[in-house]
């Protein structure tokens, strides 16, 4: 088993750049140090650095133990820190990983209930992809996505479905709207990127319905999705609830049968505190009864496809 305490001069060694500097924050003596880090190069069977002039570079091996090192004793000081908040009635904190895939007005609706319940959110967007490996790090806490990740190591939460819309400027839509949906056929659209589960779902209903619009664009942040239809570049599908869109959007009309999802994501079986407090919002947005049921459990299963 790995000794954390030969780990710990180690880490203070590569961020000092010499045995003497960490054995001066240390309050210990250089031979202790060299001890320690000798220990430790022999349990990994390697060198973790070499001589650079008067200091000390790290190894290939000592750059790849850096990185996992100051992951670990991260944890430590966060762990600390959370106990330091509790003690002295400080707030806990929430790392949320949000799809760039999701609406902000969904988004913000969800996270609303943590925010009630006083507790810190650190909130980071980016690809689901790339927010499945923090949250694998343990860098987040919990994801946020309109698509279940399918990840052995995770476990998804049904937050709830709602319906789903086609937006435009007025113009737009209000053309569009007699004979909706075969209106739609060549009519200018702003698609998701391939992948999301919006994506997946209009795509089946396209092929369905014998609809080929005509896709202006494809677009991986939601937000900027909204902003150009609110440009008047195409309509856009959204879910059918009242939310922040970009002022001058109206209903061009509704897709009924077709339903998107919410999935919060985590390491976790069961959504535990502080993460549970996500419910909350989810409540609000989607109906008590649907995200208090399906939140509480992880989720397997196909993903719900359109009605024809």
């Amino acid at each position: 088993m790995l000794n954390y305490h030969h780990l710990r001069y180690f880490w203070v060694v590569a961020h000092e750049g010499s045995v003497s500097r960490a054995a001066k924050r240390l309050r210990v003596t250089q031979p202790t140090v060299s001890g320690q880090l000798r220990e430790l190069q022999d349990q990994l069977g390697e060198e973790l650095f070499r001589r650079a002039g008067r200091g000390l570079e790290l190894t290939e091996l000592g750059k790849s133990t850096l990185v996992i090192a100051d992951e670990i004793f991260a944890l430590g000081e966060q762990l600390l820190e959370t106990v330091r908040g509790n003690r002295v009635g400080r707030p806990l904190r929430l790392a949320v990983g949000l799809s760039d895939a999701v609406p902000k007005h969904v988004a913000y609706q969800i996270l609303e209930g943590a925010v009630a319940a006083r507790i810190q959110i650190a909130c980071h967007e980016d690809t689901p992809s790339r927010l499945l490996a923090d949250l694998a790090s343990h860098t987040l806490d919990v994801v946020i996505s309109d698509a279940p990740s399918h990840a052995p190591t995770a476990h998804d939460h049904l937050l709830g479905e709602v319906g789903v819309a086609v937006w435009g400027v007025r113009r737009l839509a209000h053309e569009l709207r007699a004979g909706f949906p075969r209106s739609l056929d060549g009519a200018p659209f702003l698609m998701p990127l391939s992948g999301t589960g919006l994506r997946r779902e209009l795509d089946a209903w396209f092929v369905d319905h014998g609809i080929k619009p005509r896709i202006v664009a494809e677009l991986e942040d939601a937000a900027l999705l909204a902003r150009f239809a609110a440009a008047g570049a195409g309509l856009y599908a959204d879910p059918d609830l009242e939310g922040d869109r970009p002022r001058g959007m109206v209903r061009a009309g509704s897709i009924k049968s077709m339903r998107v999802r919410y999935y919060a994501i985590t390491v976790e079986r069961r959504l535990a505190h502080p993460a549970i407090a996500l419910v909350a919002g989810a409540e609000k947005l989607f109906g008590k009864r649907r995200a208090s049921r399906q939140a509480t459990g992880s989720v397997r299963g196909s993903r719900p496809r359109a009605a024809s």
